[in-house]
């Protein structure tokens, strides 16, 4: 029998849910993070300097909410604050930053070789095309994050 796309759905936010639940709790005892903390921090291995608008969407949180996050990770020593273009601030792996964000991938990188990885490259390849595309045909306004109620 051919699953239903809300099979299809369900399937996707089950995985991705089993996924936060596993990184996060392994995260908060191995490393003292949250997902979402570390989810900052590879933002900005990725994109220093980036715009805490930026880390919002790419975090799935609210501008409001994600700047409260910045502001707890700057007291934490993870985070530095530097100046950015006119009066805008912007954030940098500290050194502890980068140390957290290093430890926190290879243990995101377990709990994803334990589902993820049983695929073949050749599914892993497909998998992601096939997400990516589908995700692309949501409209742009939909894939912001939602904002505070």
């Amino acid at each position: 029998m051919e699953p239903s796309m809300q099979d299809v759905g369900l399937a996707v936010k089950q995985l991705q849910w089993r996924h936060h639940r596993a990184a996060n709790r392994r995260l908060s005892v191995q490393v003292g993070l949250s997902l979402v903390q570390w989810d900052v921090l590879r933002d900005l291995h990725r994109e220093p300097d980036a715009s805490l608008h930026h880390l919002a969407v790419q975090t799935f949180q609210t501008d409001q909410s994600m700047g409260e996050l910045a502001k707890r990770m700057v007291e934490r020593g993870l985070l530095a604050r530097v100046d950015g273009p006119g009066r805008a601030v912007r954030h940098r792996l500290s050194s502890e930053g980068e140390a957290a964000y290093k430890a926190g991938s290879g243990i995101v990188d377990g709990v994803l070789a334990e589902s993820i990885g049983t695929l073949t490259a050749g599914e892993r390849a497909s998998l992601h095309a096939m997400l990516t595309k589908a995700a692309s045909g949501l409209s742009c306004g939909e894939t912001a994050p939602l904002e505070d109620a």
